[in-house]
This record gives structure tokens, C-alpha cells and sequence, in this order.
């Protein structure tokens, strides 16, 4: 009966919300960046297998992170700015909650990549403001041409 409860206890950590969403927007990319890469007639093993690691890796982390937090009742609520925390409506921010934010973040801009990268409708000033963010840090956006020839001269 001791080890079924503690079978059940180590199931239940991975009944998180977070983690659920972190999954959706994980396989939401996935979707988009093969539609990108079948677009752009550029099917390539090696970038899909990094990005699956990626991937894989995120998953691995936030449930290890699960279980620390299990361990260590730590709130880290203060990394959050206020702005965020009512929407999400956080009261006690744990190490893999904190994470799994970033992580979803991290993906969501990667769909809108996606999303530009195929062409799919994005309201303009949303697709205008994200393209000067990934210009900026990822370099996977390219300047259209008479933005170049206005920075030229």
C-alpha cells in the first residue's frame, strides 16, 4: 500500500498545468515548423533532430524540476513582474513553474516565427513588432529590401 501511494504522489507532480501548455505550444511549433520547412522546400533531418532535442530537453528539465520542487517549497514569485502575475493569476511561483514560463515564452515566439516564416495572416502591428524582435535576436527574419537600402544610406 506505502509504495501505491507513493507511485500515486510521484504521478500526481506530473498533473500540472504548466506542464500541459508547455506541451501544446511544444507540439503547436512542431506543426508549424514542418509546414515552415516544407514552404521553404527545405526539409533538413539535422535541424529537425536539434530542435527535438531542444524540445525533449524542456520537457526533461521542467520534470526534474517537478520533483525538486516536491523537495525545496522555495517561491520565487519576486522573478515575476506584477504586470504578469495577476493575469496568470499566480500566488506561489515554484523553480519548474518559473521555468515552464520561460519555456512557454520561449515557444510561443518560435510559433510566431513559424507563423510569419509561412505567411499566415498576424495582425500588422503584432507581425511588425515581432519581426523587429527576432531581427534584432535571432537573425531569422530578414530585413526587406527597402528597409536595406534606407539603412545604406
Amino acid at each position: 500500500m506505502k509504495g501505491e501511494y507513493k507511485m500515486e504522489k510521484f504521478i500526481s507532480l506530473f498533473n500540472n498545468d504548466g506542464l500541459k501548455v508547455l506541451i501544446i505550444v511544444i507540439v503547436l511549433d512542431l506543426i508549424l515548423g514542418v509546414l515552415r520547412a516544407l514552404r521553404e522546400r527545405n526539409v533538413n533531418s539535422c535541424i529537425g533532430i536539434d530542435g527535438m532535442i531542444r524540445k525533449v530537453g524542456m520537457l526533461i528539465v521542467i520534470s526534474f524540476l517537478l520533483i525538486i520542487d516536491s523537495i525545496i517549497n522555495l517561491n520565487l514569485i519576486g522573478f515575476i513582474p506584477e504586470g504578469i502575475r495577476e493575469p496568470l493569476n499566480l500566488g506561489e511561483v515554484g523553480i519548474s513553474s518559473l521555468f515552464n514560463i520561460l519555456f512557454v515564452i520561449f515557444e510561443i515566439l518560435s510559433i510566431f516565427k513559424n507563423m510569419i516564416l509561412c505567411k499566415l495572416p498576424i495582425p500588422k502591428k503584432l507581425q511588425d513588432y515581432l519581426e523587429k524582435i527576432m531581427k534584432e535576436f535571432t537573425g531569422e527574419i530578414k530585413e526587406k529590401e527597402g528597409e536595406k537600402d534606407d539603412k545604406r544610406n
